[in-house]
């Protein structure tokens, strides 16, 4: 059974920084693409980075030069750095990854959510 499970969410004051890490667990055979969403009230689920096999990086704009993702496949885990926060980054951000578990092809995974506020 594959699991992820994401951790470092919390309270935190405008300009301030967290770091969001997503560990997979269970049998994994293959990590592909590791992505972080955010779906705060009312709007829609957004991408806001992803990192490929190949480490290539790609970011909302509305995060870029703030946040950076990292993946570290020996642990098998993918972790988000947010500096600079805002309010308008408060929402619930999730991790999704692409793995290929026994006896299956790649196929999307997604953690359960850890909440992110933003607020003096």
């Amino acid at each position: 059974q594959v699991q992820l499970v994401e951790s470092g969410g919390g309270l935190v004051q405008p300009g301030g920084s967290l770091r969001l890490s997503c560990a997979a667990s269970g049998s994994i055979f293959g990590i592909g693409a590791m992505r972080w969403y955010r779906q705060a009230p009312g709007k829609e689920r957004e991408l806001v980075a992803l990192i490929t096999t190949a480490g290539i990086t790609n970011y909302a704009d509305s995060v870029k030069g703030r946040f950076t993702i990292s993946r570290d496949n020996a642990k098998k885990t993918v972790n988000l750095q947010m500096s600079g926060l805002k309010p308008e980054d408060t929402a619930l951000y999730y991790c999704n990854v692409d793995l290929r578990s026994v006896g299956t092809s790649y196929r999307s995974y997604w953690g359960q959510g850890t909440q992110v506020t933003v607020s003096s």
